[in-house]
């Protein structure tokens, strides 16, 4: 009985771990896209990069995402399963996406990545029978 207990309280612990850091994400995303929306000149990109989009757009991108990051947190939180897969995706999506705006903030985004990789870690790390306390 000890050894469940002890794995519930890790389990437990990774869930929250993994939700918390979702949240702070998605907070971090949506003030990135907002910046990106409101203060067009703050991010600045050469010319011939082949994801170049307009810097209002990269805004509303980070803004979407991380709202939905931000949910998924929640969900997670909240200990629902399907919140865990969300998060798993929406970590991919935002590390995905922070990898393609390395070149208009690179330390922003490459702290991003490395959260977002943690959270996959996270909600990775156990599995279904883990998570089922008897």
């Amino acid at each position: 009985m000890e050894t469940l207990q002890r794995q519930s309280r890790w389990v437990t612990g990774f869930a929250v771990f993994g939700g918390s850091m979702m949240l702070v994400i998605g907070i971090f995303q949506m003030v990135v896209g907002l910046t990106a929306i409101l203060e067009r000149t703050f991010y600045v990109l050469a010319d011939n990069y082949i994801f170049g989009f307009n810097v209002t757009t990269w805004g509303w991108i980070h803004l979407a995402l991380g709202v939905l990051v931000a949910i998924g947190g929640g969900a997670v939180l909240a200990g629902q399963l399907w919140g865990r897969v969300l998060g798993i995706v929406l970590a991919s999506l935002s590390a995905i996406a922070n990898f393609v705006f390395l070149p208009y903030y690179p330390l922003w985004s490459m702290l991003i990545i490395a959260a977002d990789v943690a959270v996959i870690w996270a909600l990775t790390r156990y599995g279904r029978d883990e998570a089922v306390v008897r």
